[in-house]
């Protein structure tokens, strides 16, 4: 009997210590692979959480207007950004023992792992909001065993790098909630139109219920399906003590408006200036020494939604139905800032931007730039060239030009400065850039930004050199300012996705910034524009703007263009500067007198759209230029017997001596007209209010 009790004691030994050499094996076995994945997890170091990002653009008011995205809709949001039910609605869904567990939820693993294997297949998962992360972030959705072995490899290392704030933070920004939207920020701004920072309990237990199965759970997709799973969020919040049952049951009851029509229709405002934007931000994060592609960026750019709302009704109310394009852009002469842009009827069809992309010919619209030159030159308004029938000689005599007028017709007479850009005369543009030389000429261009070719032939005076629409009306906007250097821009301030700010525009310090041209020949072009308007200067050809002028309820100063193919009308008030452009894309001949009627009508009815309730100013002149009646045909001081009398200003130097009246104006003009090299038709109309005899020899 000892016997057989002592060996049945030597096997109760033996296997207790098999138990403890088993166990001790078994716990070596987890300790050496937890050490091996520690020191794999410290070897590999901190798994890279960067995703792409949706760059953010706001308008001058800090109001969203746009968005810039690469494979997902994403907005990165902090977990202080989100409203706080967002937070406990994931927890209490997902992952309830989230701050407790490294990563892995191993009763719910044990679990799954039982109905796996009851099955022989992948049919039910336990993954934590960590695992979930993980593969939102690195891999597929597949169900397998390969991809479920990465996941938690990345999950553990994820868990010894990131704090657990860092993580929720992270999967709430990533995880898909359907319909391109990834993340809580993207899905309410789509949903309900709002920021998460303001969601509802009602709305996060909606909103928490889609990534289960967006394709099924999204109110948009199932309705009935989505609110479902919104009743067990709200009770899984409540059995876990977070809400009470009034808050459910009156999360239950709110009525959810569901908003994607309106997102959606926010996301076509001013797609070409946000194109322009985009390119501007990624020269200025080019110099700060970051790439654009890093995406997560808060551009906040110059954009007024008055005026591009103004500029899209005026195009809508003028285009005509047919293949005639549109360029638009407006700014404001203070600081430069492009306030609204349109580079084409429908950026659907044709993202191509007529504004920033296309160079044109912009006929008569070049004139106020050469006669910027001119002014430095020592013309004044009251400058009189002979506007006659003229055939110009170039190219060292091998070259011919014949310019015309729009209508085939001349003055036949002297014509001044005021005059001549007020009906736009073609000869004395051409004689005043054979007068000056093209050197000045091209300084001028490129002092007020205009990149363009300047070729030695006198059609360069009449805008044959190609050019934007967005260099020629900076170019506008710059006299508007007094002369002063205010490049186009439309980027205010730049914020990295951590809310650092990259670059922000300096305040404009009107007396530290570059002339550009003189105040006072600045103001003097000014006020000349002006006559674009005014009938006084009518003669063989109207005043340019007097189709317009019934519009007009404040003063503008603008300046139109025409070729066989281009329609451009660029001006300004005090405040803001407009141009528009119109023509063919393949430069087909403008024919249609609907065509020709769009560009000015576009123009005068933004400009009166964007003054609305805005009181009207006036062009102030600087120091340096006296303002002095003067008769138009003449040049003389007005006197009442001379019936075309109009204000301009000129240099106290330029001030006329004689009345209109006087005998000898005529003789003094004469002489002046001939020693700058031109011709005087004595035969001209333009004297008979002259006695003849006194100018006989």
């Amino acid at each position: 009997m000892r016997r057989i009790q002592y060996q049945k004691k030597i096997r109760r030994h033996q296997k207790v210590r098999s138990i403890i050499w088993a166990s001790i094996v078994v716990v070596s076995a987890i300790c050496t692979v937890f050490l091996a994945l520690r020191i794999y997890a410290q070897i590999q170091g901190p798994p890279s959480l960067a995703v792409s990002k949706a760059t953010v653009f706001l308008d001058r008011n800090g109001h969203s207007i746009g968005d810039r995205f690469s494979e997902q809709r994403r907005y990165w949001v902090s977990l202080d950004e989100m409203s706080p039910y967002i937070k406990s609605a994931i927890i209490a869904t997902e992952d309830q023992e989230f701050y407790e567990h490294n990563g892995f939820d191993y009763t719910r693993i044990a679990s799954a792992l039982l109905k796996d294997v009851k099955a022989m297949r992948k049919v039910e998962g336990a993954s934590t909001i960590t695992q979930q992360y993980a593969r939102n972030l690195y891999l597929t959705h597949d169900k397998t065993w390969t991809r479920k072995a990465r996941e938690a490899l990345y999950a553990y290392r994820m868990e010894v790098f990131y704090d657990k704030e860092e993580l929720l933070e992270g999967y709430l920004n990533t995880v898909y909630f359907g319909h391109g939207m990834y993340g809580v920020e993207a899905a309410s701004r789509f949903y309900f139109g709002i920021p998460s920072k303001d969601v509802t309990l009602a709305q996060a237990a909606l909103l928490i219920s889609i990534p289960k199965g967006p394709s099924s759970f999204s109110p948009l997709v199932n309705e009935e399906k989505a609110y479902g799973r919104q009743a067990l969020v709200l009770s899984l919040m409540k059995s876990q003590g977070i809400i009470n049952e009034e808050q459910q049951k009156r999360a239950k009851e709110e009525p959810i408006v569901l908003k994607n029509k309106e997102w959606i229709a926010t996301k076509s405002v001013a797609p070409f200036f946000l194109d322009a934007a985009w390119q501007e931000a990624e020269k200025l994060l080019k110099k700060e020494g970051r790439a654009i592609a890093e995406g997560g960026w808060t551009i906040e750019t110059t954009l007024n939604q008055h005026h591009q709302q103004s500029a899209e009704e005026a195009v809508a109310a003028w285009m005509p139905a047919n293949g005639l394009e549109v360029g638009f852009v407006s700014m404001e002469p203070e600081t430069g800032d492009v306030t609204a842009l349109i580079g084409g009827r429908n950026y659907t069809n044709s993202p191509y931007n007529r504004v920033t992309q296309a160079k044109r010919q912009p006929g008569s619209t070049i004139k106020p730039i050469l006669y910027a030159a001119a002014l430095e030159e020592g013309f004044s308004p009251l400058t009189f060239m002979e506007s006659e029938k003229t055939i110009f000689t170039y190219d060292d005599g091998r070259s011919q030009y014949e310019p015309k007028n729009v209508n085939g017709e001349f003055a036949e007479h002297p014509i001044s400065l005021a005059q001549a850009l007020a009906i736009s005369d073609n000869i004395y543009a051409v004689k005043t850039l054979e007068k000056i030389g093209y050197k000045p000429f091209e300084k001028m261009m490129k002092r007020f930004g205009v990149d363009a070719t300047i070729q030695h032939t006198p059609s360069m005076a009449l805008g044959t050199a190609e050019v934007t629409l967005k260099d020629l009306t900076g170019a506008y906007n710059q006299l508007a300012s007094g002369g002063l250097k205010k490049p186009p821009r439309t980027i205010l301030s730049i914020k990295d996705s951590d809310g650092k700010t990259i670059f922000e525009a300096e305040p404009q310090e009107r007396k530290d910034e570059e002339q550009i041209m003189k105040a006072d020949d600045a103001f003097i072009l000014t006020h000349l524009m002006t006559g674009m308007f005014d009938p006084v200067f009518n003669d063989y050809a109207p005043a340019t703007g007097l189709s317009i002028r019934g519009k007009q309820t404040r003063p503008y100063a603008a300046k139109s263009g025409t070729t066989i193919s281009d329609q451009v009308i660029i001006g300004y008030s005090p405040t803001l500067t407009a141009g528009v452009w119109n023509g063919y894309d393949q430069a087909t001949e403008l024919k249609l007198a609907e065509d020709h009627q769009a560009t000015k009508n576009i123009w005068i009815d933004f400009m009166e759209k964007a003054h609305q309730g805005i009181n009207p100013e006036p062009f102030l002149p600087p120091k340096g230029v006296r303002g002095v009646i003067v008769d138009i045909e003449t040049g003389g001081l007005a006197v009442s017997s001379c019936s075309k009398q109009r204000l301009l200003y000129v240099k106290e130097k330029d001030v006329p001596k004689r009345l209109c009246t006087d005998t000898k104006l005529k003789r003094s003009l004469v002489d002046e007209i001939k020693d700058r090299g031109g011709e005087v038709n004595m035969d001209s109309d333009f004297w008979s209010i002259f006695p003849f005899s006194l100018f006989d020899e």
